[in-house]
């Protein structure tokens, strides 16, 4: 019972990170149906973006070599204002590496292997201004909390992390205004009305790329948030280390069903239990991808997902 209890909230936490992270890839998705590979990137820039803003130093590798801004602001101010930059350079991705392409009415393909692009100068970007080494953020970010807390008795102890419990409350908060934004506010609304007709919205007074460069701010800025409770939690594992979380949460928004908000809160806890009770972390991967295959053969469209009805 007590690894079960473990493994069950270590799942939900880290399974709520995943919904979090693909639901910027939802957003992008649903307007402009394709998917942003760069969103992985910023994922990573906004771990190192939070690190650098609690005061956090620079190893000896890299252009800022032994560097540190100077300041050290508490880890929520952090958090949010380098959730801001990250939805900033969210928008500048989308101005550069896309708006240009839709303009000319491109290949969505092309704009596919534009944002792999985009993502590769963002990685090696960081790599160059501040190196390869791994980063830890300091253990009293969250305050001065117990290491665990302990929900049985002191006969039969189920000690849970800490960190993991204000990851699942901090990710269901973030789930929750979101939803609210998306359906409760009337920004949400437009968004949902571009992402459903963008011509038809434009006609009804919407300003479509308006719209666009929300979705794609909130995308950064939700992907900035994953990254840096990521990064608080297990540290910063280099420049690259966003790479496997995109290509988690690809898995979950086509586990959940593509363009489905519901569907990438579902399919990124039903990831997250998955591998957390998975005995071998090598195969953690390899059982999710396997669990996607097996639900994919049965329900092709995800399991929120919409059957495409194509007129002939």
């Amino acid at each position: 019972m007590t690894v079960f209890l473990q493994n069950l909230l270590g799942g939900l936490s880290i399974g709520s990170v995943y919904a979090i992270f693909a639901l910027g890839y939802t957003l992008v998705f649903s307007i402009l149906g394709i998917i942003n590979f760069a969103h992985g990137a910023i994922f990573t820039l906004g771990a190192y973006f939070t690190y650098a803003l609690i005061g956090g130093k620079f190893g000896f590798n890299g252009l800022l070599a032994n560097f540190s801004l100077g300041i050290q602001l508490p880890f929520w101010r952090a958090a949010i204002l380098a959730a801001i930059l990250a939805g900033g350079v969210a928008v500048a991705i989308e101005r550069l590496a896309y708006r240009p392409l839709r303009r000319k009415q491109s290949d969505p393909l092309l704009m596919v292997v534009s944002s792999l692009g985009v993502a590769l100068v963002v990685v090696n970007l960081i790599q160059y201004l501040v190196g390869a080494e791994n980063y830890r953020f300091p253990d009293d970010i969250y305050g001065r909390i117990p290491t665990a807390i302990n929900f049985g008795s002191e006969a039969n102890p189920i000690a849970i992390r800490t960190v993991q419990i204000i990851i699942f409350g901090i990710s269901g908060i973030i789930l929750a205004g979101l939803t609210y934004f998306i359906t409760g506010t009337k920004y949400g609304k437009a968004m949902r009305a571009v992402a459903e007709d963008p011509t038809t919205a434009s006609l009804l007074g919407i300003d479509t790329e308006r719209f666009i460069m929300l979705s794609f701010f909130v995308s950064g800025f939700l992907a900035s948030i994953a990254g840096t409770l990521v990064g608080s939690s297990f540290g910063i594992a280099g420049p690259y280390f966003g790479i496997g979380f995109g290509l988690k949460g690809l898995a979950v928004i086509v586990l959940g069903g593509l363009g489905s908000i519901p569907g990438s809160v579902i399919g990124g806890l039903l990831i997250g239990m998955v591998e957390s009770f998975v005995p071998d972390s090598g195969y953690k991967d390899a059982m999710a991808f396997a669990i996607l295959f097996i639900i994919l053969l049965v329900r092709p469209q995800g399991i929120l997902g919409q059957k495409l009805i194509q007129k002939v």
